[in-house]
């Protein structure tokens, strides 16, 4: 939960904790579901964080994407070896839907993160230009401001 004293510019002002009534008469964001802030963001990393990250930076460098063309130029002509055509396709098919499938849960981690990480930044600027516009005498507006903060976690994906 969000104090007041955790900045001096914010020690007159409401704190995001607030319940406070939008026009619509719904409760604010805020008192529904705190949105996170960079200051509630635990820094610490697990390790299958870490773990994904790494797979990220190391599958998005063009030396991958060549070490996988090559992967395909290599098995294209073993076929001479193989000589069946089920079994050839087979292992390409195998090899390429356990590398994606396994790829897929990496990078879903680190997109998701770094999500939450821009989400609170957003977050951030949003509540300091509510107290910015409340400020200068608009108050509907730092309101609607407000209440926005934190919207990715009760907007429905498909638009009610």
């Amino acid at each position: 939960m969000a104090t007041a004293q955790k900045s001096p510019a914010r020690k007159s002002t409401p704190t995001k904790s607030t319940a406070q009534k939008s026009p619509a008469g719904k409760k604010s964001g805020a008192a529904n579901k705190a949105a996170d802030m960079p200051s509630d963001v635990d820094s610490s990393v697990g390790w299958f964080d870490k773990f994904a990250t790494s797979a990220s930076k190391f599958v998005s460098r063009a030396w991958f994407f060549a070490f996988c063309v090559l992967l395909v130029i290599v098995w294209a002509p073993s076929i001479a070896l193989i000589h069946s055509i089920s079994t050839w396709q087979l292992i390409i098919n195998t090899l390429t839907t356990i590398i994606t499938f396994l790829l897929v849960a990496l990078l879903q981690n680190t997109q998701e993160r770094s999500d939450r990480a821009l989400q609170a930044k957003l977050n951030a600027i949003a509540e300091s230009m509510s107290y910015l516009m409340a400020a200068q005498g608009l108050n509907h507006e730092a309101q609607e401001l407000r209440d926005a903060v934190g919207l990715e976690d009760r907007e429905s994906s498909d638009g009610k």
